[in-house]
């Protein structure tokens, strides 16, 4: 019963449209407004990634209706992102077009296991700085790779975005790129100026219009989208043998991590910066895996959840999915009825658009926010950044959460440590043969030698009191850290007081045998105090043996 519940907590519902009747102008006028946003990046990132402009506005129309339904988040929208077009170039240049539905189903397959056995949450753990540095490595990478085309050349040899286009700059004259960086320009300058007009006005869409009709009117030879069907292409599987399965799923998980990754941290956005409703982070896996699926069975690309147009979206005014719906529904129109004009745009001016939405994907302000937070901070974000341009994406996270994680772990080392303090109250004779020492912070395999080395150093006392009431991680390695040390001071003939144990620690440090290594049950103290006169009355009684 448990287990039905909780997978039609991952399943589309009636409460998913129950603002609808109230909301539903505001929905449509929101789904009309992102489509036509959408429109050029879907053309964009199809024609950047090389599997086609067709293939971007499939994605767009199916992955885009398939992940709004069953999707976890009520405003996300859905398609084609930059970040998809990184990963996949390499994949479609080392392995041909042919490998493009298998990937993406292979992909699409491994995003909704995931949301399946509930691993949405995973996202939560990677840390800001990794997020940033992530983000400015892929704004980047799309910025480079849409430098052969702006210029009027091709790509370079190497799948590396930076050294392609320094080989493809190599390689242009300049008889070649006046026009192509002409429409670039146009496009940039419109895209940035349309918004100091109005905010609504959708600056892409108005840049490639000129552009295209620049081109047109002047009769310039520059390289067209060209074709593109007039109709969604039916539902076919792919031809698939277990040799290109094999060499596919390294990528096909690469894909899979960044899709997850990427619609997760758009989702958390979205509903941090809007008050639709929270959104649940398994289904939304699910909906994703469901929208690659769907779209590999097209034709189409990987999706994920896209920030720039889940904003787009949220600032037209939407409140349900129905808004992300008509969204596809709009670009579905441009397929039947518009696609003899589309086809006559220029490659130059799709350039111009990614530039600038790589351009808009770094946020000054978090620029300065990450460089001006701590240095551990500012050295994960560079780090990732570089390995993300340099290598590959996923690495660029995973160093990335190591690079935290020492870091973290670096910090939580230096909060913590072994003090010795003084017996609180008047001093009494004999108290120069008590030491108290207080664990604070955490003590756990990081810093167990630091303990040890620290109170393994005493000399000339009687009795040590260990103060545990303020430690507040213990972990095994720092359990038999204690007792070990307990075992070695008792060696020594002094006698361990231990004062405090947190019920939470009590189970650690009975199994790790703390307790046992002390000399008597009766020197584990709840309260200072008793432990401080414990630790006198020890005092005076070696002294009565000792006198004649």
């Amino acid at each position: 019963m448990k287990a039905l519940k909780g997978a039609s907590a991952l399943l589309p519902g009636a409460s998913d449209y129950a603002q609808l009747p109230r909301t539903w102008k505001n929905d449509l006028m929101a789904g009309i407004t992102v489509g036509i946003v959408a429109l050029p990046l879907a053309l964009a990132f199809g024609v950047s990634s090389g599997a086609g402009a067709a293939s971007g506005l499939i994605t767009a129309i199916i992955a885009g209706i398939v992940a709004a339904v069953f999707g976890g988040s009520n405003i996300q929208v859905s398609g084609p992102t930059g970040a998809m077009v990184v990963v996949l170039a390499p994949v479609l240049a080392n392995y041909g077009l042919s490998s493009l539905a298998v990937v993406t189903l292979m992909a699409g397959l491994v995003v909704l296991v995931a949301g399946v056995l509930k691993l949405g949450r995973a996202v939560s753990y990677i840390p800001w700085p990794v997020i940033e540095g992530f983000t400015l490595g892929i704004a980047v990478i799309i910025f480079l790779q849409q430098i052969p085309a702006a210029f009027g050349t091709a790509p370079g040899p190497s799948t590396n975005a930076a050294v392609s286009a320094i080989q493809a700059l190599s390689t242009a004259s300049l008889a070649s790129m006046f026009w192509p960086v002409v429409l670039v320009l146009i496009v940039a300058a419109i895209m940035l100026g349309a918004p100091k007009i109005h905010p609504q006005l959708p600056g892409s869409i108005i840049g490639i219009i000129v552009a295209t009709l620049v081109a047109q009117l002047a009769g310039l030879d520059v390289t067209r989208i060209g074709a593109l069907p007039s109709a969604l292409p039916a539902p076919s599987l792919p031809s698939v043998d277990f040799a290109m399965v094999a060499a596919l799923a390294g990528p096909a998980v690469t894909i899979a991590a960044l899709a997850a990754i990427e619609s997760l941290l758009s989702a958390r956005v979205a509903a941090s910066i809007s008050d639709t409703g929270p959104y649940d982070a398994d289904r939304e896996l699910v909906g994703q895996g469901l929208a690659s699926l769907a779209s590999g069975f097209f034709g189409g690309m990987p999706a994920t959840g896209a920030i720039a147009r889940t904003a787009v979206n949220l600032r037209a005014g939407a409140r349900t999915r129905a808004s992300a719906v008509v969204h596809s529904l709009v670009l579905l129109a441009v397929v039947y009825f518009a696609t003899g004009p589309v086809s006559q745009i220029p490659l130059a001016a799709l350039s111009g658009v990614l530039m600038v939405t790589a351009f808009r994907m770094v946020s000054l302000n978090t620029l300065r926010s990450v460089l001006g937070s701590t240095r551990a901070d500012t050295t994960v974000f560079i780090i990732t950044a570089i390995i993300t341009v340099s290598f590959d994406l996923i690495q660029a996270v995973a160093i990335g959460i190591v690079a935290a994680a020492f870091f973290a772990l670096r910090s939580l080392v230096n909060s913590s440590g072994v003090h010795r303090e003084e017996i609180p109250g008047p001093a009494q004779d004999g108290d120069e043969q008590i030491a108290v020492f207080r664990l604070d912070g955490a003590l756990f395999f990081g810093v167990a030698d630091r303990v040890l080395e620290r109170a393994g150093a005493i000399r000339n006392v009687q009795v040590v009191i260990i103060r545990m009431s303020q430690l507040q991680i213990l972990d095994a390695t720092g359990a038999k850290v204690i007792a070990d040390l307990v075992t070695a001071l008792e060696r020594r003939g002094i006698t361990v007081l231990i004062k405090g144990i947190q019920d939470r620690h009590l189970q650690l440090v009975r199994r790790v045998g703390v307790l046992e290594s002390l000399r008597h049950h009766k020197h584990l103290f709840g309260e200072l105090d008793a432990a401080v006169d414990h630790a006198r009355s020890h005092v005076r009684r070696n002294r009565e043996t000792q006198q004649p």
